[in-house]
Order: structure tokens, then sequence, then C-alpha cells
């Protein structure tokens, strides 16, 4: 019975390498987030990590959380559960403008980055997005970079889309007193992200 359990689990390379790849699924969007004709999903991560927020006094002299940035890694998963690291997420200055911070996807294996740009697409309708998480989001790629050795899957990269979100909202209590000015809140999310390029 044990032979034919390891029998039953085995996958030779050739068989392996028989097996066409696994088809990404993008869930539905609000058809303000909907991808420009001309462009298809060709990479997707799983994201677990936190939106961050800094209390600040504000210009109109109002404390409030100002976001400052992502902090997360980017997973290919099986039946739910990480399996691989295939990418990082988080702020940096883009190669493509003058010192601009922008947030970031770094592939693991070749290092390509992506940059995203100003004003992404946004969407917080209830029929899609889960109640008090980020909204979703279409965003276009601002700057590209290869990796040190010339990888450039991230470096192709078109669009991006944030979808599937739970948590990461700014934080509901706190930033009231003077005295709070400067603390970071470190909010959990998960969101699924999904990178396009041009056909």
């Amino acid at each position: 019975a044990a032979s034919l359990i390891a029998a039953a689990l085995f996958v030779s390379p050739a068989m392996a390498q028989a097996q066409p790849p696994a088809r990404i699924q993008v869930p539905p969007v609000p058809m303000n987030l909907e991808v420009e004709e001309g462009h298809s999903v060709f990479l997707w991560g799983h994201a677990i990590g936190t939106q961050n927020y800094i209390c600040v006094l504000t210009k109109t002299g109002v404390m409030d959380w100002t976001f400052v940035g992502p902090g997360a890694t980017l997973f290919l998963t099986f039946n739910g559960d990480p399996v691989r690291q295939n990418a990082t997420h988080h702020f940096s200055y883009n190669p493509d403008e003058v010192n601009t911070l922008r947030p970031t996807w770094q592939h693991s294996t070749d290092s390509s980055r992506v940059w995203g740009g100003p004003a992404p697409k946004m969407s917080t309708d209830p029929n899609f997005v889960e109640a008090g998480a980020i909204a979703w989001l279409l965003i276009k790629a601002a700057g590209h970079e290869v990796g040190p050795t010339g990888g450039s899957i991230l470096a192709q990269t078109t669009f991006i889309h944030r979808l599937n979100t739970s948590g990461g909202s700014k934080p509901a209590t706190g930033c009231t007193q003077t005295g709070q000015i400067g603390d970071l809140k470190f909010v959990p999310y998960i969101a699924d992200y999904y990178f396009y390029r041009q056909n």
C-alpha cells in the first residue's frame, strides 16, 4: 500500500514539464478598475503584511493618521496557504522620476522592479470590497528596473491590480493628543496583486 501511495504522489520531471502552466484567474472587478484592452495578466501574488500610518499634525491643524507606505511579502499559494515567496512590496524612490517615492514591487528571483504611478483608480464598492478593508486599486506603472543580472520579470509590467483586500484601513482610534504625534501604527492586511503586461 505504501508503494502505491508513493507512486501516486511521484511526478517525474518529464510529467511535470508536460503540465500546462496554471491559468491566473482574476476575479471580477468594478467597471472603473477594468484593465484596458491590449494588456494581459502574467503574474500574481498573495500579499501578507501591513499598511503603515504615522500620526501627524496636518496643514489644516488637525491631527490625523497619514499613510506612509506598505510593507508586505507576496507569495504563491496552494489551497490558500503560502508556499513560495515571489515578490516584496514597499515604498522606494522611482528612478524614472526625481525624488519621488512610489509603491514598489520587487521580484524575489531576479530583483526586477516596478513602481506604481500617482492617482490610481480605486473602488470601495461593497459589492466587491470587504467592509473595513482598504480599497481595490488599478495602478498604472510609472517606472521599471531590470535586476542586477538583467532579469526583467516585473520590469515588463504595465498595470497592477490590488484586489481581494482585507484589513489595512487607517486606524479609527488614537492620534488625538499632541503627545501622540510621530506614533506609528502597522495595520495588518492581506491582498492579491495581479501584474499585467502589453500583449
